[in-house]
């Protein structure tokens, strides 16, 4: 059974949303919902999420799941207020420990914060399976970009993350804390051993000059056409390139803020004794 997808983009960051449900008044589950964020003022808006909410409601759908690819660098995520107004259980991939590790040092996070992932709900392990209603899904671990990063298969379509992105952009960074790039190669080969035509799921497109968004593709397209790593590329070009390319490139506008969010589910720190909550800035550290 495939499933019904709708997908949201938001071009403040460039990120895809996606809903994945079995048929109208069942069940479902969102992929990378947004927060939205003023980077200038620190205010934050649940606009993208309330659209999300609103479709739900228009199609009479159960949300159980929010899905997180990894805890993402561009953009605040959405989940926690997700699941405040809906119950759904948050997942991610089982390595979240070792993103939450790296970031606590960072930010030099209260001791109480904890690096074992509870902040979720669920953490999936590699080739776990769970279902969305009459949908069966299964979790795939990526690592590479991040040590965490999972993918989300259900039927013919596949909900890659930052993993790959539209062939004529490429694929992913690999100079964040733990990132690294042969095994975003090998994690790409997961990929493109499925079928031809498997359906690739987007989490950002950031398309050149008079392409608009897109944000599906599939197997036969990336390997014939991705500029990265289409087929005839072996490992070491691809190492090469890539850390070539992430050498010249600038951190993500939402770095700082996105992660300190993401690593707690996108929860808020918790309000010090005037009642306000702070994100850090560490200094000359990155």
């Amino acid at each position: 059974m495939n499933p019904i997808i709708e997908s949201f983009f938001d071009p403040h960051t460039s990120t895809a949303t996606h809903i994945v449900y079995d048929k109208t008044g069942g069940f479902a589950a969102v992929i990378d919902p947004v927060l939205d964020y003023d980077p200038k003022s620190g205010k934050t808006h649940t606009f993208n999420a309330d659209k999300l909410l609103t479709f739900l409601g228009s199609k009479g759908l159960t949300l159980v799941w929010i899905l997180e690819t990894h805890a993402h660098a561009d953009h605040l995520s959405a989940a926690h207020y997700l699941r405040e107004q809906t119950g759904a259980l948050i997942a991610i991939g089982e390595h979240i420990n070792q993103v939450q590790e790296v970031f606590k040092k960072l930010f030099h996070l209260e001791p109480e914060f904890a690096t074992d992932g509870s902040q979720f709900d669920v953490l999936f392990k590699d080739n776990e399976t769970f279902t969305i209603g009459s949908l069966t899904a299964k979790a795939i671990s990526l690592p590479g970009h991040t040590p965490a990063d999972m993918a989300y298969q259900i039927a013919d379509a596949v909900f890659i993350g930052d993993t790959l992105f539209m062939p004529d952009v490429g694929t992913a960074r690999c100079d964040f804390p733990g990132g690294d790039a042969r095994q975003l190669f090998s994690s790409i080969q997961k990929l493109l051993a499925l079928p031809d035509d498997t359906r690739l799921f987007l989490c950002h497109d950031y398309p050149p000059a008079g392409r608009p968004p897109t944000l599906e593709s599939t197997v036969e397209k990336q390997r014939t056409h991705n500029i990265h790593v289409h087929d005839g590329v072996t490992e070491e070009v691809f190492v090469r390139m890539r850390q070539q390319r992430d050498a010249g490139l600038d951190m993500p506008v939402l770095l700082l803020p996105a992660i300190q969010v993401n690593i707690r589910a996108g929860q808020f720190p918790e309000p010090e004794s005037n009642g306000v909550s702070y994100l850090k800035i560490p200094l000359n550290q990155l």
